[in-house]
């Protein structure tokens, strides 16, 4: 069995626990976990997590549970603020660095957080899996987005399942780019 399907195995059990779903434990602290994964075991995780919301409501009846993809959160708030199709453009047109500029400001964290709350329907459910960071890389930057969150999300659990590593203190995106430090989440197993 290798590293990956052990780590894989036990978020079942984790997700569904007490512990995890009331808070204990955590000093005071938000609930925020992440699991981190090698970067190229990308598509096992994406199928985890489709058989993670095949099985929670049987595992744990009456868990509601919400899947937020980031990049398809992204996508879908440029579309509905007509930006889309002019980021598309001026890509084409004027390089991706400009693009990235130009969606500095409206894919900042403080932003996106309202965005992500609306995405949550947090009065609806009771646990959020949050998956696609290294498809929204390099428009949104994890730890900023996660800072914002603090108020949002109150005590409701949070678990980020990101590409990279995280030791605790900071995170690596895809195990090598470092993306500031952030402190305030729990690994999800070990």
């Amino acid at each position: 069995m290798s590293a990956l399907t052990h780590r894989l195995n036990q978020v079942l059990d984790r997700l569904t626990s007490d512990e995890l779903l009331s808070g204990k434990g955590l000093g005071n602290e938000i609930g925020f976990y992440i699991f981190d994964y090698p970067p190229e075991d990308e598509l096992a995780v994406r199928e985890h997590l489709t058989f993670l919301m095949e099985h929670l409501p049987k595992k744990r009846p009456g868990l509601r549970t919400k899947h937020v993809n980031l990049f398809d959160m992204v996508l879908s708030h440029l579309q509905e603020r007509n930006l889309l199709d002019k980021a598309i453009e001026q890509a084409r047109k004027k390089g991706d660095g400009f693009l990235l500029k130009a969606l500095e400001m409206p894919l900042h964290g403080t932003r996106l957080a309202p965005v992500f709350e609306r995405a949550c329907d947090l009065p609806n459910h009771d646990l959020f899996l949050v998956s696609g960071v290294g498809s929204v890389y390099p428009l949104l930057r994890t730890h900023t987005l996660l800072n914002n969150l603090h108020h949002v999300m109150r005590d409701k659990p949070l678990v980020l399942f990101f590409p990279g590593t995280y030791d605790g203190q900071s995170l690596r995106l895809f195990s090598s780019l470092i993306d500031n430090n952030y402190y305030r989440a729990f690994k999800l197993v070990a």
